[in-house]
């Protein structure tokens, strides 16, 4: 079962398996920025269920840029370590992908880190992505 999660009770849920992508984030930290992505940017976040267990989860945001035309990027897209392999990744990406055909959008993005060959695989030959260019960032000290 796949369902939205809107509460800061169920964000807080999803944090335990979202953290396994975002090592980087603390709980105060990882609400606060899915609270104001939620309310700026219409981030959406679903979890994927095995009974009552949650074993998945993505988050994601409809946008429109002149290089994509309408299409809902993947920001994160993870399911738990002991439950990989089963085919959960795939469900909940081909569910972003209906939700975007269904609200009107035209494809869907998403970016993976360098390092992360096994999901490159995944997306390319699993859910036929196609790799259109490389991601670049500069950071800045607060």
């Amino acid at each position: 079962m796949i369902k939205e999660m809107r509460t800061k009770n169920q964000w807080r849920e999803a944090f335990r398996v979202m953290q396994e992508l975002r090592q980087h984030l603390d709980e105060k930290t990882y609400l606060d920025l899915v609270e104001e992505a939620h309310q700026k940017d219409m981030y959406r976040l679903y979890g994927l269920y095995d009974g009552d267990e949650l074993v998945a989860v993505t988050g994601f945001k409809p946008m429109i840029t002149l290089y994509y035309g309408r299409f809902v990027w993947v920001c994160d897209l993870v399911t738990s370590l002991q439950h990989r392999s089963k085919g959960y990744g795939g469900k909940l990406l081909s569910f972003v992908e209906n939700w975007a055909v269904e609200n009107g959008y035209q494809s869907v993005a998403l970016s993976s880190g360098l390092q992360k060959k096994e999901a490159h695989r995944f997306y390319r030959e699993k859910m036929s992505y196609d790799q259109v260019s490389f991601v670049f960032r500069k950071e800045f000290m607060a």
